[in-house]
């Protein structure tokens, strides 16, 4: 997953598996310590490395934690992981809002072109809200499907938030 050039730590978090589901997850525990103690050498905007973290928290299933860093952000990023955490959650309503307070951005492009690619054809946030409340907890190909479209939506977005942290 390292397509930017992160530092060891942040190469070594990203390195280990782990499952983001529809739904909340289970918090990975062995990773607390990393969390709590990482910061991005050389970070030039301290805003988006904070968006970063957010990221990270939720990459692990730590969805408070996540939270506490992303309503504390008052920038498009910070509302994107806002809305994915709470359709985590799940809390469909409170995901599309702040969806809509993200509105446009270069991540969702990247996830409109490169989602056909997985097999979905993402159009809208809101649109790929309902697709995970519909398939949250149904152990099908939609489901498993929604995580794929989910994983990459995690991973644009968070290289997008290291890159504006690093420039």
């Amino acid at each position: 997953m390292n397509s930017l050039n992160y530092p060891p730590l942040l190469t070594e978090l990203l390195a280990l598996p782990c499952r983001m589901p529809l739904g909340p997850g289970t918090p990975d525990h062995s990773v607390v310590t990393q969390l709590r103690q990482m910061v991005i050498p050389q970070a030039r905007n301290a805003t988006a490395a904070r968006a970063c973290l957010a990221g990270l928290w939720l990459r692990f299933n730590h969805l408070d934690e996540s939270h506490q860093i992303s309503q504390e952000l008052h920038t498009s990023e910070g509302s994107a992981w806002h809305a994915i955490m709470h359709r985590r959650e799940p809390d469909a309503w409170n995901s599309k809002y702040w969806w809509r307070r993200v509105g446009t951005h270069p991540f969702l492009d990247a996830l409109r072109a490169q989602a056909p690619q997985l097999g979905y054809a993402f159009t809208t946030a809101d649109a790929f809200v309902d697709f995970c409340e519909q398939n949250r907890g149904k152990g099908n190909t939609d489901e498993q499907l929604a995580e794929a479209v989910q994983e990459l939506e995690w991973r644009l977005l968070f290289e997008h938030c290291y890159h504006q942290a690093m420039s």
